[in-house]
């Protein structure tokens, strides 16, 4: 087997079975998991429909590159929500999740032939996809801490600048996964500065670009009243960033998914765009990977994408629900409501980030994620230390439920 297998560290969610284990939770309460990212919004009836209707497909292998019908689909949402124009046939790759591709990415990017090129830069904390993907490709990881005292930003001063000619693929997440921070114009104009400097490949993980908020959450801290302004302020994304700084898409993949966006993480399916150059190698590399997507999927990603009404009220739920659960949890844990995103990234009292996780599932049987299991030590600190990641992705009830239960844990244990 590949050596290199042995150097992966064990899933948060992995790490999160052993810390319970031996704990009974409370049987009087009934669970609450608010710990992984899955959207529990019901799937919308048109897509699927849009699957049945596709399921004669199944007769026929699906090509790599996936329909005409789907990459125009994804180059025409691309264009009405980032203001770009993508070429369907060169700058448009369906996936089958954002999951897998980002993945995949990283075995096509990084030059394994080149050994001065083998440095992956992720944010620290992360999806754990970059670390294994760095891993499995060859490459060196370098976590760049995202810290409150910075607004849990990337601050790209803070790479060694000998460091930098040994990069070939930097990943960031925008909006953030777990912080819910999201870059500004001049972030991603550093960014991409750096990459035509070095050379490097930038992956864009943008999973969360559609999950945002008709009023500013942030501003002023969780303390702080929703004040209603422009409904529709989407988060800045690396394609129309890319576009304003008049650098065209060089060097620059984006990745996103229906699964948040539409509530369906079962299909698999998502999308990368961006520099041409790339995707033809990675359409190249996907070829062989054996990675085509279902014709009866693609079906459904085509009505998905074609449709926005359900993603505005899939908005709609999330807001209200951070609306509800804020002010229940302010009191009791300290947090930045995030710029977007469907995570509340909180530190708990105490700082033990792992010893509140068990405590509160075993005394009030609600699941959230250590901070620690999605860090890694990096500059003498781990940054998801003393942190919680909470998934507001149940029921308004069961996350306002939630929330009350958390307060009630932390009034108790005081």
């Amino acid at each position: 087997m590949n050596p290199r297998l042995d150097q992966l560290h064990p899933y948060p969610f992995q790490k999160l079975r052993e810390l319970f284990a031996g704990v009974t939770p409370n049987p009087a309460l009934a669970p609450i998991n608010l710990s992984i990212g899955e959207p529990k919004h019901p799937t919308p009836q048109f897509i699927k429909d849009a699957l049945i209707a596709g399921l004669d497909g199944l007769a026929n292998y699906p090509v790599t590159q996936g329909s005409d019908a789907l990459r125009g689909a994804i180059a025409a949402w691309a264009g009405r929500r980032y203001g770009v124009t993508l070429d369907p046939a060169t700058e448009v790759l369906p996936v089958n999740g954002s999951r897998e591709a980002l993945f995949a990415f990283a075995q096509a990017s990084v030059d394994s032939t080149r050994h001065g090129r083998r440095t992956v830069v992720s944010p620290n904390p992360f999806y754990q996809i970059y670390e294994g993907a760095a891993l499995l490709a060859g490459a060196r990881p370098f976590f760049l801490n995202t810290l409150p005292e910075n607004g849990f930003r990337m601050d790209w001063s803070r790479v060694p600048e000998d460091l930098w000619e040994t990069v070939s693929l930097v990943y960031v997440c925008s909006p953030g996964n777990p912080t819910g921070k999201v870059m500004s114009l001049a972030d991603w104009k550093e960014l991409f500065d750096l990459s035509d400097r070095h050379g490097f490949v930038i992956a864009a993980d943008e999973c969360y670009s559609e999950i945002y908020f008709p009023f500013p959450l942030a501003g002023e801290g969780a303390n702080a009243e929703p004040k209603p302004i422009d409904e529709g302020a989407p988060p800045l994304g690396a394609l129309t960033a890319s576009q304003q700084l008049g650098r065209g898409f060089r060097n620059l993949a984006v990745f996103n998914s229906l699964s948040k966006r539409s509530n369906v993480p079962g299909l698999r399916s998502g999308m990368v765009a961006g520099d041409a150059a790339l995707m033809k190698q990675f359409l190249l590399y996907r070829t062989y990977h054996g990675s085509a997507m279902s014709p009866a999927v693609q079906a459904a990603s085509v009505a998905a994408w074609n449709d926005e009404a359900h993603v505005i009220e899939n908005r709609r739920q999330y807001a209200e629900k951070f609306a509800a659960v804020m002010p229940l949890l302010k009191d009791v844990l300290a947090f930045d409501a995030p710029d977007a995103a469907f995570y509340l990234w909180a530190k708990v009292p105490g700082g033990d980030d792992a010893a509140f996780a068990r405590g509160l599932y075993e005394k009030q049987h609600v699941t959230v994620l250590p901070g620690s299991f999605l860090a890694r030590d990096a500059a003498n600190v781990n940054p998801g230390r003393g942190f919680v990641r909470i998934a507001l992705v149940d029921s308004l009830a069961a996350c306002v439920e939630a929330a009350k239960r958390i307060a009630t844990f932390v009034g108790e244990a005081a």
